[in-house]
């Protein structure tokens, strides 16, 4: 890892995103503090799945649920970004990163 936080290196990127949208994911990422201890890429991915599960678990068709949903998409779209240093490891990360999604879908149809 860079040694840049996972939150200060979405604020860095360039062009940059919505500020509410930065904010949202920023302020995940910054509730777990833990993350900052996993490549960058995982810890956007959990941020994704945790922002995701948010919508889930809450009135996912409502437009309050509109700027968590479109964070998690923001922050497995960066996760790929991130991983783009690492080539070799995106098909791998890619299949993973379905599977967690796929079971949190799943869990909210209980299932």
């Amino acid at each position: 890892m860079s040694g840049v936080a996972h939150a200060e290196w979405i604020a860095e990127r360039s062009p940059a995103a919505p500020e509410a949208l930065v904010r949202c994911m920023c302020d995940t990422l910054r509730q777990h503090p833990e993350w900052d201890a996993l490549p960058r890429a995982e810890a956007l991915v959990a941020a994704g799945e945790a922002l995701l599960r948010q919508v889930l678990d809450g009135d996912a068709s409502s437009r309050a649920s509109a700027l968590s949903l479109l964070a998690a998409d923001a922050c497995v779209t960066y996760a790929f970004e991130a991983a783009a240093d690492e080539p070799h490891t995106i098909a791998a990360r890619a299949q993973a990163a379905a599977l967690r999604i796929g079971n949190l879908a799943r869990s909210a149809n209980g299932g």
